[in-house]
């Protein structure tokens, strides 16, 4: 394996190790907050015996995050000396506002933990609000490094004239970031809701069908729907910020192959680039033009356009894209599914339904997952979009198949430490036997 192919896969392996923690990170917090605030308000005492545990679990999964999250920062210098060579004035001043937020959320999460008891009952809910603030901002944050990335804006000046360079300009005036932040967080409350919902239907089929388990799948399924809804919206606006600032990722994305107006939208199929066409996919004429640019008679431009060794990894950047419409769009149906089933059948759900939500936790991270495969393997061979390509960007001392072995052992260490953990977490919540 050579030093760019392991760079590749160590980087991919890592930042979707990441992505499952700071997913959570996002989430979690709204949903603790939700649940105190209810027993503030007088509810039954469920509701706080909810926010104690979802408070334990968050601290957790929180502090994984941090941990991952900086092997990633250090990855960035070990990987890619070129492109911290080029980039790093302008990508640390990302990663510094984001530190910002995530010195907030990690000092209110101490005073969260460690004020149950000693705080007024308003008080220690009030410590929790900064803790939902700076987990939502820490993500859309360090989303303008990767939306820069994507759409290098200043990147010329940047080369030119390093010394007068504006980092916070360059990525926050960026119109690709809030595009990227917006529906980034989203799919991160989807993914916390819809695996929360899964955990407690999960043990509903088991027979805990008390109170705290209702409660909680409903508050989950409350946050869950409503992202799985904005979804597709914040997804239309991503789609046609790449149509407008990199064609060939919509190209690969959907396989068109040539330029022309009226593009089909394909859903499924196998792309083949020795054919330059796409098998098995079921095309809806002008479907692509109409959503890339809101006119089904609109020109889409195809991968003619570009040099063959300037395109994406084909299959996976499509398949990827499938696969993540796919997940969303079962998404909203788990979630119809599920309210229909409360309306009819109040708070006694069957078996179908609780198994539905089960699979909604694995398909709402799939979603998350091959987004993020899409956004990354669509902007290659480029490392930063049309000024720096990858291969120029990796380091050239060998030996990297050693750290990725390393780093997959250490990561596959800390998930089992992290599922243990939260099994414990769980046997010592306080079980509510009374039904509802």
């Amino acid at each position: 394996m050579d030093n760019l192919l392991a760079a590749r896969v160590q980087m991919g392996f890592t930042l979707g190790f990441h992505m499952l923690f700071a997913a959570f990170g996002v989430g979690f917090p709204l949903l603790m907050l939700v649940a105190e605030g209810i027993a503030l308000r007088g509810g039954p005492a469920h509701y706080l015996a909810l926010a104690k545990t979802w408070s334990k679990a968050n601290a957790l999964l929180f502090a994984v995050g941090a941990v991952s999250g900086t092997a990633l920062a250090f990855e960035l210098g070990l990987l890619w000396p070129g492109f911290m060579l080029f980039a790093g004035s302008t990508i640390g001043a990302g990663f510094a506002t984001e530190a910002f937020a995530f010195f907030i959320e990690s000092i209110f999460i101490g005073l969260y933990l460690y004020g149950w008891d000693r705080l007024s009952p308003l008080g220690h809910w009030l410590t929790g609000i900064p803790i939902v603030i700076g987990g939502t901002a820490s993500a859309a944050l360090v989303v303008s490094v990767d939306a820069w990335m994507q759409h290098p804006v200043g990147a010329t000046a940047l080369l030119q004239t390093p010394a007068q360079a504006a980092p916070l300009a360059m990525l926050f005036t960026n119109p690709h970031w809030f595009v990227m932040a917006l529906h980034a967080t989203i799919a991160c409350y989807a993914a916390t809701g819809f695996t929360l919902a899964g955990v407690y239907a999960f043990g509903m089929l088991r027979g805990r069908r008390d109170r705290l388990h209702k409660a909680a799948l409903r508050i989950a399924m409350i946050l869950a729907t409503g992202a799985a809804i904005l979804m597709p919206l914040t997804g239309d606006m991503s789609g046609k910020a790449v149509a407008a600032f990199q064609p060939p990722k919509l190209a690969a994305m959907e396989s068109q192959f040539r330029t022309e107006a009226a593009a089909p939208l394909r859903i499924g199929g196998l792309p083949d680039a020795r054919t330059r066409t796409v098998r098995y996919a079921i095309e809806i004429p002008g479907g692509l033009s109409w959503l890339a640019y809101g006119r089904t008679s609109a020109q889409v431009t195809g991968l003619d356009q570009v040099a063959v060794a300037d395109w994406p990894n084909l299959p996976v950047t499509h398949v990827s894209f499938q696969l993540m419409v796919g997940a969303g769009a079962l998404m909203i149906l788990i979630a119809l599914y599920y309210w229909l089933a409360v309306r009819a059948k109040g708070p006694g759900l069957t078996r179908g339904v609780l198994w539905a939500l089960v699979i909604g936790g694995p398909l709402a991270f799939l979603a998350l997952e091959t987004g993020w495969v899409v956004t990354e393997v669509g902007r290659q061979p480029w490392i930063v979009y049309g000024v720096q390509r990858t291969a120029d960007a990796v380091t050239p001392v060998p030996g990297l198949l050693g750290y990725l072995i390393g780093f997959a052992l250490l990561y596959l260490l800390l998930g089992l430490t992290v599922l243990w953990l939260l099994q414990r977490i769980e046997r010592e919540a306080p079980a509510v036997k009374e039904a509802a």
